[in-house]
């Protein structure tokens, strides 16, 4: 498997990731996340010039899994990694937040930030697996406040959600 930035041609398939990912939802009884629109093409394209998302590739070169990032609060934030089914169970997810914990690292953030749900086995407590801890919400600074802002009218808030963090470099 190899780490690396997505590319123009990657767009397109990015989305149908998403999709088989979120069919796991649904097992737990949260179907709306299932049923949520994955990125569109304009979407992913903002951080792919920006150089601020990365595949990982099967040997045919076809994008297996992905990882966006913005810089927030002096942090990189962990937008969105998602490994689609077929291809999990091989450390990839954790591979794709390496690759942006290097990139963070040299654009000198402190943090690797994200949010996601509490009682989702392959949410907070593999990110925990990770090194990730939780943040208390009252502590967490403007950028990451408007984010849980932003999640919570859109709904998900529905199910237990935290916001977690690890020093960058850290490991798991």
């Amino acid at each position: 498997m190899l780490i690396r930035p997505a590319t123009d041609s990657d767009l397109a398939l990015l989305p149908e990731i998403e999709v088989a990912a979120g069919e796991a939802f649904r097992a737990l009884g949260m179907d709306a996340v299932a049923d949520d629109a994955p990125p569109t093409v304009e979407e992913l394209a903002a951080y792919q010039v920006d150089g601020r998302a990365w595949v990982a590739v099967d040997a045919a070169d076809r994008p297996v899994g992905y990882a966006l990032a913005l810089e927030v609060d002096g942090g990189a934030h962990l937008e969105q990694v998602t490994v689609h089914p077929a291809a999990a169970g091989h450390r990839i997810g954790s591979a794709l937040i390496d690759e942006v914990d290097r990139w963070a690292a040299g654009h000198g953030l402190a943090w690797l930030t994200l949010t996601t749900f509490v009682d989702v086995p392959w949410n907070a407590p593999y990110y925990d697996r990770l090194g990730f801890r939780a943040m208390a919400a009252e502590t967490l600074p403007a950028g990451l406040r408007s984010i849980r802002e932003h999640e919570r009218a859109h709904g998900l808030d529905a199910w237990p959600r935290v916001t977690m963090r690890r020093a960058v470099g850290g490991t798991g």
